[in-house]
Order: structure tokens, then C-alpha cells, then sequence
């Protein structure tokens, strides 16, 4: 605490009251509400956005080993509204801060193979793991739930194999690929709506795929939302190409493991969930087939 009373003092600020909010401590002073938080050594991140005329954050104060942000109030609005305004805000933010990063078909061979192994793995795991509860003479609940599900996981598996192996031919003979700065940590919940957009919680961000953005915010939100229409949104602005979409496709329908490691109420919910977002996945993808069939 020395350290952020030392910091704020070099900044002429006087700390009224402090509140820890999760990894942040909200303090009221003599200029008004700040954030405090451990300074994750992402200043580059901010730093690059700066150049690229993208400086959708809360204003920096200062900076060391805590960074000190100025507050900001976040406005009510829909929710479904505000999900539509953050998917413009990354949109802008991908198209604003892409370039291509030089390539090789080793690197490319390594994801085909890592993605390849984890559907393979998948399949074996669920394959044994029907068994064992087959098996029993009574199943619980939640064991009954996953064994009434388990042939669209595994048509999930199929498809997703499907995939891999037609995203392989998509990238056959690609020397570069498209990369842009990402959030990496996208919830409806780290998007302001304040006198301006703004995003927070920029700990996990890096430069990557656009796509690894919109699938954490699927993540988030699959059931929330029909990400169908925002999607389209977002490529009105970032067009995908195509061993995006087919490398977003993979990941959506890549099945979570599911080990029987919680309550029986919460194995319930967690399996329930598990399994919406594959039916949520493969509605998703069907409406993309819809466009392309036309």
C-alpha cells in the first residue's frame, strides 16, 4: 500500500477512501474516482494502440508497478445493445491494427496437428467415459444427461475433424497471416459505455488471429445472444477470411471436457451448458453454410 500511496502522492492525488473491487482498488480522491491495479507490463500494448489512432481505454495517470487509470461511469443501456456497440468497437480496433506475420507450413502443420490430436483425444476420452457409465446399473442425473447427449458430442467431433482437415487445404500454400492487436479477455462486463466507448481489462491481451476475440466473447455470451447477426456485423466492418471463419468453426465446435469432479446440482448445470453450446455452435455454422450454399 506504501507503493500506491507513493504513487499517487508523485501525481499531487490525495486518497479519500479505498475499495478493492476483484484485482482493482477503486479509490476516491481529490481528483475524483481512479483505478488502481498491478501494472501487468502491457504498457506496449497501450503504447502501439496510441500509433494506431486507438485509444478506446480509460486515460493512463500514471504507470509502475500499479497502473492508475481515471474512473469511469458505465451508462445503462439494453445489454443487446451493448454487445452490438463492443462488436463494433473490436471490429474498428482489428481493422485499425492489422498487419501479416511472415509464415511457414511448419507452424501451419503444428496447429493442424495439435487441433487434430485434441479432437482425437476428445473422441477416445468420451468413448470411455459412455462406457463407464453404461455401465452402471443406476445413473445420476447428471451421468443420464451426458449419455442422452452424447451422440451429438460426438457428431460435434466429427464435424469439427471435418474442418480441420478442410482448413488445412484453405491455408495449403499461405506464406503470411493476418494478425491484429487482441483483448483476449472479452465479456460484455469489460466494455464501457461513458461519455465515448471504452474497453478495460487488458491484462490478457497480446497480438494474435482476430478470431481468438470473438471466440472468447462466444464463450462469454453464447447463450446470451444471436451471434449470427453480430457476427455479420463485425465482418460489415472486418471481413473474415475464410481459414478465420473455418479456425473459429473449429474451436465452437470443440467439445469441453467434462470430468465428474463437482456436485450433482452443479455437474447438471455445468453438462446443460456444455451441451447448449455445441446446439448453439452448429445453428451458428449452419446459417454461415445457408450463405454460402446461396
Amino acid at each position: 500500500m506504501k507503493e500506491i500511496n507513493d504513487l499517487l502522492k508523485s501525481n499531487d492525488i490525495r486518497a479519500l477512501s479505498y475499495k478493492k473491487n476483484g484485482n482493482v482498488i477503486i479509490s476516491d480522491t481529490n481528483i475524483g474516482k481512479i483505478v488502481i491495479k498491478k501494472n501487468s507490463n502491457k504498457d506496449y500494448i497501450y503504447n502501439y494502440l496510441n500509433t494506431r489512432n486507438f485509444n478506446y481505454y480509460p486515460e493512463i495517470i500514471d504507470e509502475g508497478n500499479y497502473i492508475v487509470f481515471k474512473y469511469v461511469d458505465d451508462t445503462d443501456i439494453p445489454r443487446e445493445q451493448k454487445v452490438i456497440d463492443l462488436m463494433d468497437l473490436i471490429s474498428l480496433m482489428h481493422s485499425k491494427t492489422t498487419h501479416y506475420k511472415e509464415t511457414s507450413e511448419d507452424e501451419f502443420k503444428k496447429i493442424y496437428e495439435d487441433l487434430s490430436n485434441n479432437y482425437e483425444y476428445l473422441y477416445e476420452y468420451y468413448l470411455d467415459l459412455i462406457s463407464i457409465i453404461e455401465d452402471k446399473v443406476f445413473m445420476s442425473p447428471s451421468e443420464y444427461l451426458l449419455a442422452r447427449n452424447i451422440s451429438f458430442i460426438f457428431k460435434s467431433i466429427e464435424l469439427g475433424k471435418k474442418y480441420v482437415e478442410s482448413w488445412l487445404e484453405e491455408i495449403n500454400g499461405l506464406n503470411r497471416i493476418r494478425m491484429t492487436i487482441v483483448h483476449n479477455n472479452l465479456d460484455l462486463s469489460h466494455y464501457i459505455k461513458g461519455d465515448r466507448d471504452y474497453l478495460v481489462s487488458w491484462d490478457k491481451s497480446k497480438i494474435d488471429i482476430p478470431i481468438f476475440d470473438l471466440y472468447n466473447l462466444y464463450n462469454n455470451h453464447f447463450l446470451d445472444f444471436n451471434f449470427f447477426e453480430l457476427l455479420k456485423r463485425y465482418e460489415s466492418v472486418y471481413p473474415l477470411k475464410k481459414y478465420e471463419l473455418e479456425l473459429l468453426f473449429i474451436l465452437i465446435t470443440m467439445p469441453d471436457k467434462i470430468e465428474f469432479n463437482d456436485t450433482e446440482y452443479n455437474m447438471c448445470i455445468k453438462i446443460s451448458n456444455a451441451i447448449d453450446k455445441l446446439y448453439k455452435s452448429h445453428d451458428l455454422i449452419e446459417e454461415y453454410s445457408k450463405i454460402e450454399r446461396k
